[in-house]
């Protein structure tokens, strides 16, 4: 097919591909709406150790996977509904948060998702704040110049995590295109037969039109 034969069938059919996408773009984007908003709280704290020699800073990488192990647990959940005094189960409060490390910037990040954002960030730095008390504990055991400290970097970031209705808008809209684009291959393809000027006929015969009969009604 020519250029010219996609511009007719764009020209014919593309109000079905534009009509899906807006249909598909609305739809995602006021399911969206209707959602119940879910943010996230990113609580970052740094572990530092008090000396910069190689093995103190290799046995810190080595604590900050106890150090996840420490803090994903029901018991520190408990802990923290006790403390902001939360209407909720341990279990619920742990499903919530996701707790990571990183070895090379010695960071654990605790990600907390949660429907109220102020609560998000509140328990996302208590959670943190658990760490930092843990470690000042573990400190009071060891020389000083053995001491390892848990920091809070900053405040917890707050964020909306779900759902987003311009994101979402944009991604139906696409799929609205793309399954556009097919029923009007489709429609095509099952036409394909039917004659309706000169090039049809002259692309399915391989052979020239020498000459046509006019319309009688013009």
């Amino acid at each position: 097919m020519s250029l010219l034969d996609y511009a007719r069938i764009l020209v014919r059919r593309g109000w079905i591909i534009v009509l899906l996408a807006v249909i598909a773009a609305s739809s995602a984007y006021l399911l969206s709406r209707g959602q119940t908003p879910v943010y996230r709280a990113t609580q970052l704290v740094l572990i530092q150790p008090n000396r910069n020699d190689l093995g103190l800073t290799d046995a810190t990488q080595r604590l900050l996977n106890s150090y996840v192990v420490y803090l994903n647990s029901a018991v520190r959940a408990q802990e923290i509904i006790d403390a902001l005094q939360l209407d909720v189960l341990a279990g619920e409060l742990e499903g919530a948060v996701t707790i990571q490390s990183t070895r090379d910037s010695l960071t654990v990040q605790i990600d907390f998702d949660w429907a109220d954002q102020r609560i998000a960030g509140q328990v996302a730095s208590e959670w943190g704040t658990l760490l930092v008390r843990y470690q000042e504990n573990e400190n009071q055991t060891r020389r000083q110049e053995d001491r390892v400290r848990a920091i809070l970097v900053d405040a917890p970031d707050v964020s909306l995590l779900r759902p987003r209705p311009t994101l979402n808008a944009a991604i139906g809209a696409a799929l609205g295109l793309l399954i556009g684009a097919i029923i009007v291959f489709v429609l095509e393809f099952m036409e394909s037969a039917i004659v309706r000027r000169r090039d049809d006929l002259e692309r399915a015969l391989e052979l020239p039109v020498l000459a046509a009969i006019p319309d009688g009604n013009r």
